[in-house]
């Protein structure tokens, strides 16, 4: 039995705008919950725990600025990708796994958020990286 599967379908290009329009919700969540915990570790707010002798220490507030200018960084992109561009979908990728990298790091910190943001963030990269380049609608 022979294949017809035509990349460019019209499934094709529906399944590949929705999976990047996914990823695009997904990294604004991301985006937003990263903004919020960073500005809430500037104002070192209580809901943080404190390790000591953890190997990636930072201060409190260092981890807010870090995390807040990633999450300013994933909205914009979660607003590009709006655009189903490749651009786009490239910088999608490269901001969600800063935001994993550095959610792993700050575990310690706030566990439950830190491992729920590593979650969005793998949806996201999934979203972007399933998508061929010939199913990009751009032009």
């Amino acid at each position: 039995m022979s294949s017809t599967f035509d990349p460019r379908s019209k499934g094709s290009q529906a399944a590949a705008s929705g999976l990047t329009l996914f990823a695009a919700v997904m990294m604004l969540i991301a985006g937003f919950v990263d903004l919020f915990r960073g500005i809430m570790a500037i104002v070192h707010d209580d809901v943080f725990v404190t390790t000591p002798d953890y190997v990636f220490k930072f201060s409190l507030a260092g981890w807010g600025w870090i995390h807040l200018l990633l999450g300013v960084a994933a909205l914009m992109v979660g607003v590009g990708l709006f655009k189903v561009s490749l651009w786009a979908r490239i910088l999608g990728v490269i901001i969600a796994a800063l935001l994993l990298i550095v959610n792993f790091l700050s575990i310690p910190y706030y566990p439950l958020w830190s491992l729920v943001v590593i979650a969005l963030c793998a949806f996201v990269i999934w979203g972007l990286c399933v998508v061929r380049h010939d199913d990009d609608l751009s032009t």
